[in-house]
């Protein structure tokens, strides 16, 4: 395991790291989540073996720190990262990020642009949520105030995500987390599906079968190649371990 301190108060983000050659991949988990459970065994699929990867955990999630004072907004959490990167000594990096994570990433290669080469999105936030949305995750969570969650919304959280997501998420900050889910609720400015949609480099997209994210025409028209991994859910990487790896290593190629 690798670290980096990434803020003032001297807080790090931790990694593990596979060796390979270079350019690095670069993989970000999502919203309660933590890299190396959701990544580990595409990483080290025979289709993606070869490459320097790097599992990260974001600030306040899997075995990374959790400072009060940071932000925890989806700006903040790519330039914790960016600074990860740098660090690390990534340059040009092919960054595959999953739901909330993807959103940072998007961030990160807008703000960043030096340290990301390609873009692999899976089934990623693009857009901020409609007033009024409620689900068990990041809208769910971002509907309490943060010291609403903090002492009684997490436990109503708990009953809705489930056990599996619940075994990565109770490792989350409580504060964190809100806040995350929060910013993820707003948005970027301008908004993650126009960054996305304006960066020139590659990038990728991958969906559920059946489960397209809005307006994928234009999405295809501004250069985002989408693909649609059968048999999967939310959580491609796991549901489909198999047609993941095709698809991310068709998308590195």
């Amino acid at each position: 395991m690798r670290d980096a301190i990434v803020h003032a108060s001297g807080a790090r983000m931790r990694w593990v790291e596979l060796p390979g050659a270079d350019p690095a991949v670069v993989y970000v988990h999502g919203l309660g989540a933590a890299s190396a459970p959701y990544y580990a065994g595409a990483a080290a699929h025979p289709l993606l073996t070869g490459r320097r990867s790097l599992l990260v955990d974001l600030l306040g999630f899997g075995v990374s720190d959790r400072p009060a004072d940071f932000s925890y907004t989806l700006e903040a959490h790519a330039d914790a990262l960016a600074a990860v990167l740098r660090e690390a000594g990534v340059e040009g990096a092919s960054v595959v990020a999953h739901s909330m994570g993807g959103a940072v990433a998007i961030a990160l290669a807008a703000r960043h642009p030096g340290l990301v080469g390609r873009l692999i999105l899976v089934d990623a936030n693009l857009d901020p949520y409609p007033p009024g949305l409620v689900l068990p995750g990041g809208s769910g969570i971002a509907s309490y105030t943060e010291d609403d969650f903090v002492s009684r919304g997490w436990k109503e959280v708990r009953e809705r995500v489930g056990p599996h997501w619940w075994a990565t998420m109770r490792l989350a900050d409580r504060r964190g987390l809100h806040r995350t889910a929060t910013s993820l609720a707003k948005g970027t400015d301008p908004v993650m599906r126009e960054l996305l949609m304006s960066l020139p480099i590659p990038r990728g997209y991958l969906y559920p079968e059946g489960a397209a994210p809005a307006a994928p025409g234009d999405l295809a028209a501004a250069g985002v190649r989408l693909v649609e991994v059968p048999d999967a859910g939310h959580n491609i990487m796991l549901d489909n371990p198999e047609g993941f790896a095709r698809a991310v290593a068709a998308l590195l190629a």
